[in-house]
């Protein structure tokens, strides 16, 4: 058999292995914190790929595959594989098995392409085609946090998944770019997340009788013209930010004025100093009505930093990219959209980059929603940049 004929048969085989994976993580998805069958296929596999070391349990549920080959720089490439508390609405044959739990943010494709990352990676190795040692992380919970407010990635952070690393990378599905799109961004390129959670407290009352006490939803009012005018009026519109209100809780009867108003939201950013400052104004927000005889309380609950891009690994990318030649590149951030990878980035110069997956019957299918799918012709392409993004960045004298 020529050479380009076992290439060709080896190619085929590995577009129907990502195929037949991530369709089985379709068909079997599990929430954060518990991807136990998930892991378990995962850890299964890597350990026939030959020459890898691999260690479970890491972060709850996570896997991390080392394949060292000689020495050198240890470069990551992350994975995470949890799902979404979504019912899924499709009429494909892979359709999800578990009632109300669905890979609606594609991370069946991100688990299925690091598992073929792994397989061409140990076949390189065997012909010497890179030198040092890489570490596959297939994370949990990117998706959700943990009692103590913490999700996969630092939870895998602080059991050690990152020591010793020169560099990590990532890449997220893209369902508003085609297949051969990659977009790619330096520094920040998606938001921190915070939630806040706010009472406005009055006395109610009879609905007859509202001026003899002081009522919380008229309180609101106020409330809401500061809270929708921050972007603009007290931050400034060159700074990227986004409040946003997702839940208000009041009143029990028609006819009686509640005591209190409860309201929670969400606040994105991308600079670290703009979210302290957009967390300072929702609270003057709210102390608007301590004048119009009503108090408050204010909270936040931290979420993920904003993720940042490492200027020297994204170059790297963009160079993987423009010489397969026939791949588009994007420049431009990736949105107000959370991703805990920005707690790995924040210790280990990384970058993600985000593939181009959209159908071409052009229905939109957006990222956490009921329908949401892929052309699964992108896995391979990001089992190609991956692969050689690593072997770049293991093989690069300046980072």
């Amino acid at each position: 058999m020529r050479v380009e004929e076992h290439a060709g048969r080896c190619r085929i085989e590995l577009q129907r292995q990502l195929i037949e994976w991530r369709r089985d993580f379709h068909r079997n998805p599990e929430l954060s914190f518990q991807e136990i069958e998930t892991a378990r296929f995962v850890a299964t596999t890597l350990s026939g790929f030959e020459g890898m070391t691999v260690k479970t349990g890491v972060g709850k549920t996570g896997v991390v595959a080392t394949l060292s080959n000689g020495p050198g720089k240890t470069v990551a490439i992350r994975a995470d594989m949890d799902a979404l508390p979504i019912t899924e609405k499709s009429n494909h044959d892979y359709v999800s098995k578990n009632q109300g739990v669905m890979h609606a943010c594609g991370h069946d494709a991100h688990t299925a392409i690091l598992l073929g990352v792994a397989k061409v990676l140990a076949e390189k190795a065997k012909v010497h085609a890179f030198t040092g040692t890489i570490k596959l992380l297939f994370q949990p919970a990117e998706e959700a946090t943990d009692h103590e407010g913490l999700s996969g990635a630092p939870r895998m952070m602080q059991e050690g998944a990152l020591d010793d690393v020169d560099n990590i990378i990532a890449l997220h599905v893209c369902p508003w770019h085609e297949v051969g799109v990659i977009q790619v961004n330096t520094g920040y390129s998606m938001a921190s997340v915070d939630v806040f959670h706010a009472t406005i407290r009055g006395t109610g009352g009879h609905g007859g009788y509202p001026h003899v006490g002081t009522d919380p939803v008229w309180m609101l009012g106020s409330v809401l013209q500061a809270f929708y005018s921050l972007p603009t009026r007290r931050l400034s519109p060159l700074d990227t930010a986004v409040a946003s209100i997702g839940e208000i809780n009041a009143g029990s009867a028609s006819n009686v004025i509640p005591a209190d108003v409860s309201v929670t939201g969400t606040l994105r950013a991308y600079c670290p100093k703009v979210r302290e400052q957009l967390i300072a104004e929702v609270e003057k927000a709210f102390k608007i009505v301590e004048p119009l005889g009503g108090a408050y309380t204010f909270s936040v609950v931290r979420g993920e930093p904003a993720l940042s891009n490492d200027s020297t690994v994204t170059q790297v990318i963009k160079e993987v990219v423009a010489a397969h030649q026939t791949y588009k590149i994007v420049e431009e951030p990736f949105g107000l959209g959370g991703e805990d990878f920005g707690y790995m980035t924040q210790v280990v110069p990384g970058a993600m980059f985000f593939l181009g997956c959209m159908l071409p019957d052009g229905i939109r299918r957006d990222l956490h929603t009921n329908q949401f799918d892929i052309d699964e012709r992108c896995l391979e392409i990001g089992v190609d940049l991956l692969v050689d993004t690593a072997i770049a960045l293991l093989h690069r004298s300046d980072n």
